[in-house]
């Protein structure tokens, strides 16, 4: 028999399939993980099998070893749509469908179970007491050892010592004697040993979640669209306990790490830990292997995680929910370039089982695709405990300024902060810019402190006293004379996070703060950490950046403040207005969750702004009509697909002649085969230059169809026949981010 092996490598020429002759000894089967000889090296390379046939017509080697663990064959078909779905190779697909800490391709680095000697009797209990009562065990410390052991099961050599006073020797001695054994045993690295959660039972439900709930069934794509705190959680907690009954499994995707510990609270409360696994990138690598052979041991149920928990071999996978289906997150930016919610629309059709996808500010095409039919629309329009939405203010920063009010507060806010703080609630003020100042200048000459690597401005942290590149982490120690005109007329422009805080401390020096951004949950568990120490000590104002906009509950916030509407309006994206009032939205949401009333002061320059204006009333079916009307008419998704060309090189003269081939091929393919497509001449990217590399684009508006597919596929073979140095091409289909 004859194995078709892939080659783990992204080295685009070995993107093929390599047959091998499968040794009589060896029980290979399709997604086994095999050892081969491959061509002239001494060492062998590791490969996937994803296909088994009768003979080859090559003269074939031999596979060499097989491993322990394999890819199950709907992940392997899955894996083949992706790479061509996402213009990269087989292998790099297959690679997240691997256990974690088993991609090392040195097998003494990967990651191993954890296990650990355990010591038990090897006698009936009843036996040892016999010997104890006639005299024939005589040592105190063997007496405390076999009573420890027999009142408290298996344990540890080290739990006996420190339970007991006695050493490893007495412990030697009763086991040479026959009173006990040593097991080695395998033990789970819990990422759930430091919670302490209540346990918790269904809430009723309001007459909208239950035909909400009732409507979905045992298939079929759905759009759970409900204002915030409106009870979606509430929603999925019972659909999961439904396939929880059924012995199914469920995934639940949430977009922040940051996120998931509450989540996490909220599903132990209600179905128990043992049914429970966690995945995301702030576990421990063994944390995340244990994780995930709980998972495919079909142990845990209930997988909670970022976007990567999408691929986890759960058993009988019954049930796939996307939280906060709107977040840009769910789109991988490194390859392949993945979106989280394709690849559940993929296994919700391949399954046969219900996808739902739950927002209160769902993404533009996923509300588009509900109105035409392609997802049932399912909508929640009253918060669940009867609270109302918070009232929202806009306030002019440019009325500000003219009144002599330089501080990042404006009066109005400041005056809710102290209301706030006299009646002992909290508050949460935003501002998506971490950091103290966003760049440094000379006001002499005009000279910006840019990073070596990219074409950015530093921002300065003061704190650390550095500047850093929040591209590349590059940093330097801050700038007191400009290297250009040694002017010591150094200013530090714009504000983030760490300038927002010691301006609240300024102004209310009695008040607590916590902050939290990416220089804050750097340590794990930091994030829960942050966020229970806010809620639990009642800390009076959270200051943060995108990770408290959505989805946490504080039912003593009853004030939010944003600091800068303006931030995510001026980011060279047609998505901008829609971003805009995702985020607005989506903090001023975390305001009056419960009994109390909750207010929203925001923060701008262009109050007129209709995302801004709208985002006032949370009126998401107003921003969606008047947004969808700009789209037709400009022709952006949903009407069409964009797709971007990304080049880089080290050199620019090398990635301007790579621009200008792949551009020239494109044009002549278009205009030849009649592509009814819009196809832009390459430009260089907004950011033309990160970590060393100068980057260009090329831009094509079109419906993407399999033949647009294809067209993309041969332009890259193009590219990888030129002979380059140090140019990268990577195709992305309606990406996020347009940086």
């Amino acid at each position: 028999m004859i194995a078709e092996v892939i080659i783990d490598s992204s080295v685009k020429t070995l993107n093929k399939i390599f047959d091998y002759e499968i040794p009589q000894d060896l029980n290979v089967k399709i997604g086994a993980r095999v050892f081969v000889p491959f061509g002239n090296k001494k060492s062998l390379e590791e490969g996937i099998v994803i296909n088994i046939k009768e003979k080859s017509e090559y003269k074939v080697k031999q596979i060499a070893s097989l491993q322990d663990e394999y890819i199950e064959e709907n992940y392997i078909n899955l894996a083949k749509w992706m790479s061509h779905r996402y213009f990269c190779n087989l292998a790099d697909c297959l690679r997240l469908m691997l256990p974690p800490g088993r991609t090392s391709k040195n097998v003494l680095n990967r990651v191993k179970e954890k296990r650990v000697n355990f010591v038990s009797l090897a006698k009936d209990a009843d036996e040892i007491f016999i010997d104890i009562e006639s005299g024939k065990i005589k040592s105190e410390k063997q007496k405390n050892v076999l009573e420890f052991i027999i009142n408290n099961g298996n344990a540890t050599t080290q739990d006996i010592e420190l339970f007991t006073d006695a050493s490893s020797a007495i412990v030697k001695t009763l086991v040479k004697n026959g009173y006990l054994e040593i097991n080695n045993l395998q033990v789970e690295r819990n990422p759930f040993l430091h919670k302490t959660v209540e346990k918790t039972v269904d809430l009723e439900l309001t007459d909208e979640q239950e035909k909400a709930y009732n409507s979905i069934k045992e298939q079929g794509k759905y759009l759970l669209y409900g204002i915030t705190g409106s009870g979606k959680t509430e929603v999925y907690l019972r659909l999961i306990g439904k396939m929880l009954r059924q012995n199914k499994s469920s995934i639940m995707l949430v977009p922040e790490i940051s996120l998931t510990p509450q989540t996490v609270d909220r599903f132990i409360s209600r179905f128990g830990e043992e049914h429970i696994a966690v995945l995301h990138s702030k576990l421990s690598i063994g944390e995340r292997y244990d994780q995930w052979n709980k998972i495919k041991s079909g142990e845990a149920k209930i997988i909670i995680g970022a976007r990567s928990a999408i691929f986890c071999p759960a058993a009988d996978l019954g049930l796939i929910i996307i939280d906060e289906e709107h977040d840009e997150s769910y789109q991988s930016e490194m390859t392949p370039r993945y979106d989280a919610r394709e690849i559940a629309e993929y296994l919700s059709e391949n399954k046969e089982i219900p996808l739902v996808l739950g927002s209160a500010t769902p993404d533009m095409n996923t509300f588009y695709k509900a109105k035409n039919g392609e997802y049932e629309l399912l909508t929640l329009t009253k918060r669940a405990n009867n609270s109302s939405l918070p009232t929202v203010e806009v306030v002019d920063l440019r009325q500000e300024l003219l009144s002599g009010n330089k501080l990042m507060i404006s009066r109005k806010l400041k005056e809710e902060i102290e209301k706030n703080l006299q009646n002992k609630k909290q508050i949460i003020l935003y501002l998506n810019r971490r950091g103290f100042s966003t760049f440094v200048m000379c006001r002499d000459c005009g000279y910006t402190v840019k990073c070596k690597r990219c074409d950015i401005t530093l921002t300065y942290h003061k704190y650390q006293h550095k500047l850093k590149c929040h591209y590349c982490g590059y940093e330097q120690d801050e700038v007191n004379e400009c290297p250009e005109c040694k002017s010591k007329n150094i200013k530090y422009f714009g504000a983030g996070t760490q300038k927002l805080e010691d301006e609240i401390k300024n102004i209310f020096p009695t008040a607590s703060t916590i902050r939290m951004d990416i220089d804050t949950v750097s340590k794990k568990n930091s994030h829960e950490q942050i966020l229970n120490k806010f809620k639990e000590e009642n800390i009076d104002i959270l200051i943060g950046t995108q990770m408290v906009v959505k989805g946490h509950h504080f039912p003593n916030v009853t004030l939010v403040g944003v600091l800068a509407a303006d931030g995510s309006l001026n980011i060279g994206d047609f998505r901008a207005n829609e971003k805009t009032f995702q985020i607005l939205t989506q903090v001023a949401g975390r305001a009056g969750r419960e009994k109390d009333a909750g207010r929203v002061i925001i923060q701008t320059y262009n109050p007129d702004n209709y995302a801004i204006e709208f985002s006032k009333t949370q009126d998401y079916n107003l921003f969606y009509n008047t947004e969808i009307d700009i789209r037709k008419q400009l022709k952006y998704p949903p009407f069409c697909d964009i797709i971007v060309i990304d080049m880089s090189a080290k050199d620019i003269r090398e990635l301007k002649k790579v621009a200008k081939e792949i551009h020239t091929y494109l044009k002549r393919r278009v205009i030849d085969e009649k592509f009814g497509l819009l196809l832009y001449s390459p430009v260089p990217s907004p950011i033309d230059k990160i970590k060393d590399r100068y980057r260009m684009r090329i831009i094509i508006k079109c419906k993407y169809d399999e033949r647009i597919n294809n067209l993309l596929n041969d332009s890259l073979d193009e590219f990888y026949k030129m002979k380059t140095v140090s140019a990268r091409v990577a195709v992305e289909l309606n990406p996020n981010n347009m940086l």
